[in-house]
């Protein structure tokens, strides 16, 4: 396993301006998935904003003053982890990206997030990995601390700011050239990524994201970008500053690219195919495969499942997502929420089914195995004594249907109690 190249220390508080404080819970369900295992016969507690005690109810007893919840016909899980998202944007059939980049001010784009956040952590994910904020400069860092200060309702938040693009390849596009329009990321090239990286990094970001590859003129094709060389060079620089590298890549040559130069997670991979799958597995990357944005787009231009003939870029996705599965690559869950509706994460979950996915694999995928991939395993994304009390309690067995997941009855965070229909 990948040691850990950096630490997450004190940037995640509790806020309890919106929720109640952390109490002392004896929490028991049909069925409690730890992020590994379903069990049955289970019992969690909670102490303050951590899990203190885990394990099979006729050795674990409430104890005097713990609030109880008891859920039946239900599963108890760790909080989900939205892998991929853009919390400064929303669907494209409501309004363009275009539009959303070049005519929306950065505050009423951050007003509008503050209820996309809610919307998230009520849908049961209490951590969201956020990769860019598309014009919005670092909107997300600010929602960051607002979130962990307890201004606002929402998940604990790793957050991209910028991104990295190269010059001339990014949006938007098919603007008169001697107009100056303001990019959804940033633009570096050669040496001077070394200066933008740290840039970011100073002002906030924990994540470094770089475009491999993308379309350099208005309609064209993806291409790579950056070359192997400058993708080495921005890994260098964020590892030395405690940052992982996240690379959106498309193409074949884009992903071989980022995964020789060290890209920790690939988001989206359209072309990816057995070559590209045994790469991955041999050093060590996670798939964010982004199943629901693909589909979400080509709906918004006129796809109606089930009906219309599949597109091209579906086709290719399901040939991408089945190669992965064969080389028992290590795929994560992110849906490049933003493209379609923030609260509906669970979206991606569903499809991975319907790719070829185990519904328990997705809930994995969804919980510990996104928590391994973002360095967060000694905080959260599994229910073990010891990590953050965010747990979720939803309807019915998800580990059979994953749709179950969408039945949510009670979320909780950092020991906190943000949704309760018991």
């Amino acid at each position: 396993m990948r040691k850990a190249i950096w630490l997450l220390n004190g940037i995640f508080s509790v806020g309890t301006l919106l929720a109640q404080q952390p109490n002392s819970y004896y929490i028991t369900a049909d069925r409690v998935f730890d992020g590994e295992t379903l069990h049955t016969g289970w019992a969690v507690l909670v102490d303050g904003d951590k899990i203190s005690a885990v394990g099979p109810t006729s050795q674990l007893k409430p104890p005097a003053g713990a609030i109880r919840i008891q859920a039946g016909n239900s599963t108890l899980l760790p909080g989900l982890i939205e892998g991929h998202s853009h919390i400064l944007l929303y669907p494209y059939n409501i309004t363009d990206w275009d539009t959303q980049v070049l005519k929306e001010s950065d505050t009423y784009r951050t007003a509008r997030a503050t209820t996309h956040l809610k919307k998230t952590l009520m849908a049961g994910f209490t951590t969201e990995r956020d990769l860019g904020t598309e014009g919005a400069g670092y909107a997300d860092v600010a929602l960051k601390r607002a979130v962990n200060e307890g201004l606002i309702p929402g998940p604990r938040l790793l957050v991209a700011g910028r991104a990295i693009v190269a010059t001339g390849s990014y949006g938007p596009k098919g603007y008169d050239p001697d107009s100056k329009i303001m990019l959804g990321a940033e633009e570096a090239d050669g040496s001077d990524l070394v200066r933008v990286t740290r840039d970011q990094m100073g002002k906030g970001a924990d994540i470094i994201k770089v475009y491999a590859d993308y379309r350099w003129g208005p309609g064209s094709e993806n291409l790579p970008t950056f070359s192997l060389e400058e993708l080495n060079l921005v890994r260098e620089t964020a590892n030395s500053g405690g940052r992982p590298l996240v690379v959106h890549a498309s193409t074949k040559e884009g992903m071989r690219r980022a995964i020789l130069a060290g890209a920790e997670t690939v988001e989206h991979g359209d072309e990816l195919d057995e070559e590209i799958a045994k790469l991955m597995v041999a050093h060590q990357v996670t798939w964010i495969p982004t199943l629901a944005a693909t589909e979400s787009i080509s709906r918004y231009r006129g796809w109606v499942k089930g009906k219309s003939p599949e597109p091209a870029n579906i086709t290719q996705k399901k040939k991408a997502f089945q190669a992965a599965l064969a080389a028992k690559v290590n795929i994560g869950m992110g849906g490049d929420v933003g493209v379609f509706a923030h609260g509906e994460n669970v979206l991606e979950m569903e499809l991975m089914v319907e790719y070829g996915m185990k519904a328990i694999d997705v809930l994995k995928a969804a919980t510990s195995i996104n928590a391994r991939a973002f360095h967060l395993e000694g905080l959260t994304g599994s229910i073990k004594t010891g990590l953050k009390a965010d747990l979720l309690i939803v309807e019915g067995n998800p580990a059979q249907q994953i749709a179950d997941c969408r039945n949510v009855k009670w979320v909780m965070k950092d020991g906190v109690v943000y949704r309760n229909e018991f």
